[in-house]
């Protein structure tokens, strides 16, 4: 289901508007985005949108973070860099549905997910998605 605030704000304002109601006293989101994005289809405005919006609760949740940055660039596909400098996803830990979710939002349209991670140096995520699907 499409988020109405994608039709409402776009996809760059949405993901700002994201960061701004889950940013909290210690912790500063900022979203690095072109200012306009070629036309994308509407199914990876949504996966954008979805993992962003996980991303983002992980890193409330559980990374105990002070900065988390959420980048997008064309280059060819669509590149989606979200970073934070948290405490990282401890090794022995379970991906949980948010990461699962994740992976199967991107393998849906074709596109590549990578979860890095190390104690005590925050959490990326790494996803490259096309800009055409079919």
């Amino acid at each position: 289901m499409r988020p109405p605030t994608l039709d409402d704000l776009g996809l760059i304002c949405a993901l700002t508007e994201q960061a701004r109601q889950y940013a909290q006293k210690g912790l500063h989101i900022a979203v690095d985005a072109p200012e306009n994005l070629p036309p994308l289809p509407a199914a990876v405005e949504v996966a954008v949108y979805r993992i962003v919006q996980e991303a983002l609760t992980n890193v409330v949740r559980h990374a105990d973070a002070r900065a988390c940055i959420v980048r997008l660039r064309v280059n060819g596909g669509l590149e989606l860099h979200i970073s934070d400098d948290g405490q990282g996803i401890a090794a022995a830990r379970q991906a949980g549905v948010g990461l699962y979710s994740m992976h199967e939002r991107v393998a849906e349209l074709g596109g590549s997910c990578e979860i890095s991670s190390a104690p005590g140096k925050g959490a990326c995520i790494q996803v490259r998605l096309p800009r055409q699907i079919g």
